[in-house]
């Protein structure tokens, strides 16, 4: 996460690192060119002013940090905070707390309702886990088209679910290629010589 709570790829913040080594820049944010913070006391400084101008990333972040110290009452909290203000990721998060009933009841209502907010929004797990949701209640035909649409993002869960839908009879053939297409394009765009790079340094850290 950048300074401004912007989020960046591996690939690109490696890229960016790399420029300015060889031309000898100094280090800052790649989106609102402030110079980035060099000691963790400063970037700890800078976050939480992202956190009090109820940035909803910060706010995300901030409520991870908090359930990492065990106090999940202030990571519902920040992550309630973070899904009114539109993040996807802390609806989805707050779909597994509810779900699995960490620090709060069970609540299927909210399970659902957060899953869906994290799946209109393009969350490939929460579309994949709404998919569940369908079957288990008997909605096959409803569970298939959620797993298409999270496979058709990238998501391999969903494309092992449907492999075993269409050994089952449950999606035709032309959708199951269809869907394999898609999923293929979906990972294929995901890839790029500055990820790969990318992954090859930090894998060597």
């Amino acid at each position: 996460m950048a300074c401004c709570s912007q989020q960046i790829c591996k690939g690109c913040s490696y890229t960016n690192g790399i420029r300015e080594i060889r031309g000898s820049l100094d280090q800052r944010c790649p989106f609102c060119r402030h110079r980035m913070p060099k000691t963790h006391e400063d970037a700890d400084k800078a976050f939480m002013k992202r956190v009090e101008a109820n940035d909803p990333a910060a706010q995300r972040e901030f409520g991870n940090r908090r359930l990492s110290e065990g106090d999940h009452v202030s990571a519902l909290e920040c992550w309630t905070k973070a899904a009114e203000l539109g993040d996807l990721v802390a609806h989805f998060e707050l779909q597994c707390f509810y779900r699995d009933g960490k620090g709060v009841e069970k609540d299927m209502k909210k399970v659902i309702y957060h899953a869906e907010q994290a799946a209109i929004g393009g969350h490939p797990m929460a579309r994949y886990n709404l998919g569940g949701i369908e079957w288990e209640n008997g909605r096959k035909h409803r569970a298939v088209k959620h797993w298409i649409i999270a496979a058709n993002l990238g998501d391999d869960e969903a494309l092992g679910v449907l492999r075993e839908c269409y050994d089952g009879g449950f999606i035709s053939k032309e959708d199951f290629s269809a869907t394999l297409r898609t999923h293929q394009a979906a990972l294929d765009a995901t890839k790029s010589p500055q990820r790969e790079a990318a992954e090859v340094f930090y894998a060597s850290c």
